[in-house]
């Protein structure tokens, strides 16, 4: 039997026990052809047919040091070789190095770090956190939102992803809409206006002293990019402080030089009662999140016990391949790199623009961004709507079924083309993905009018 064949049958013996025996996350599990994946390294991934595949958003944005980083491996190796697993009870050198260098990274004072296994517990730990502190049970999130999939964060976040579950969700989460400058008809500076007399006038009907936080991602993610109003968050954060109410950042994907800054929130020039992190502090070389919370709320404990545990809290291992990945980033200027990159996407982006007509709009924030298709560029009528049905769908099934064809994965949805590659992306890897991307868009391109 040649090595071809060879290869062929292991790779459809992989696919099969994967779909015979596991279950594939937000997928009907009949009729998927997955990537099977070999190997990974920088920003490719190789299949078991030897393909190789340029990945062109991180994973689940989450790769930002790219694939099959030695650095972290020999980090982890030496910290199992001493202690892998101990109680959260004890403590072990590496918990205190991280926790110390999150401190440093973290802005004002959000020095304490509470280590959870990844995004939404850190999410579910925050709204626990913020209610202890405060006494107050409502929680004011955005509609277009995502802070993960279990019941509290689901019920958190305003994606309807969660409308499958609305009848299981948890209590005392109320939604306020925000509408993105591209889609509103006014001037920004009313945008602005309208946006933050909303979100008042809804605290005013809710109670203030019923809202225990606000929760925000610090660059909007899944939901389209969809970018604050500029001046936005600085009049949140007045209005947080002006009730009493804690403000939450979910930095969980925007987190740790994805959009440019270590935190998305630092764009706006604000600093938060908390942050929740997870994806980019180890990079997905080992699950791990964070909960970084100010003195001001920790010193509540000091006397009293913190009701929050988790039986893999500050895991020796995934602690030592955070403290690696954040050297990483310091010492290859990645967070300066996502911004050059960034940039250098946008001007690639305006020339993709004057071929493509099916581009409506681009977003982005250093390296996490997405492209916009629509029919016409008049009327923005959408490539496919807002939680989109099957049958809505035609248009972008094709466009993203080409995307893989070419050998690209990333992030497809609705309709999106979400571009936030590795921060170690070249300029000749950048044109690599941009090429395949704009083959694609001329199924697009048909469709408009």
């Amino acid at each position: 039997m040649s090595a071809i064949v060879e290869n062929k049958k292991n790779r459809q013996e992989i696919v099969d026990n994967s779909l015979n025996y596991t279950m594939m996350s937000w997928s009907k599990q009949k009729g998927l052809d997955p990537f099977a994946i070999e190997k990974a390294e920088g920003v490719y991934l190789y299949d078991f047919d030897g393909r190789k595949i340029i990945d062109f958003s991180s994973g689940l944005m989450n790769s930002n040091i790219g694939y099959g980083d030695q650095r972290v491996t020999d980090a982890v190796v030496k910290q199992m070789q001493q202690v892998a697993f101990i109680s959260p009870a004890c403590v072990s050198q590496v918990r205190g190095d991280l926790g110390k260098k999150l401190a440093e990274i973290c802005p004002g004072d959000l020095n304490r770090a509470f280590f959870t296994l990844c995004g939404a517990s850190s999410i579910e730990n925050a709204i626990k956190l913020a209610r202890l502190h405060t006494g107050r049970h409502k929680i004011f999130t955005r509609y277009q939102s995502y802070h993960g999939a279990t019941i509290g964060a689901i019920s958190a976040g305003g994606d309807p992803r969660k409308l499958a579950v609305d009848s299981q969700q948890a209590p005392n989460f109320i939604h306020f809409d925000l509408q993105d400058a591209y889609h509103y008809e006014y001037s920004e500076e009313n945008l602005l206006k309208d946006s933050v007399a909303s979100l008042e006038r809804q605290i005013e009907y809710e109670g203030p002293n019923n809202i225990a936080a606000i929760l925000l991602e610090g660059e909007s993610g899944t939901s389209g990019c969809l970018q604050y109003p500029k001046g936005y968050m600085k009049e949140v954060r007045k209005i947080c402080d002006k009730y009493g109410i804690l403000l939450i950042m979910d930095e969980v994907m925007s987190g740790f030089g994805r959009t440019g800054k270590w935190f998305g929130f630092q764009n706006h020039d604000i600093v938060p009662d908390m942050i929740c992190m997870a994806k980019g502090l180890t990079c997905g070389y080992l699950p791990l999140g964070c909960l970084m919370v100010s003195e001001r709320i920790a010193e509540k404990y000091d006397d009293a016990v913190l009701p929050l545990g988790l039986t893999y809290s500050a895991h020796s291992v995934s602690c030592a391949a955070a403290l690696e990945v954040l050297k990483i980033y310091e010492e290859d200027n990645l967070i300066e790199k996502a911004v050059e990159m960034g940039k250098y996407i946008e001007s690639r982006i305006e020339d993709l623009k004057k071929i493509h007509p099916s581009i409506g709009d681009f977003r982005n924030t250093g390296l996490l961004g997405c492209i916009e298709l629509v029919k016409n560029r008049e009327t923005k009528e959408p490539m496919a709507p807002f939680n989109a049905k099957p049958a809505e769908m035609a248009v972008m099934n094709k466009v993203a079924a080409k995307i893989k064809e070419l050998g690209m994965y990333t992030f497809v949805r609705w309709g999106y083309i979400f571009i936030a590659p590795p921060l170690i992306i070249t300029k000749d890897e950048v044109e690599e993905g941009l090429a395949i991307i704009s083959e694609a868009l001329k199924i697009a391109d048909e469709a408009t009018y």
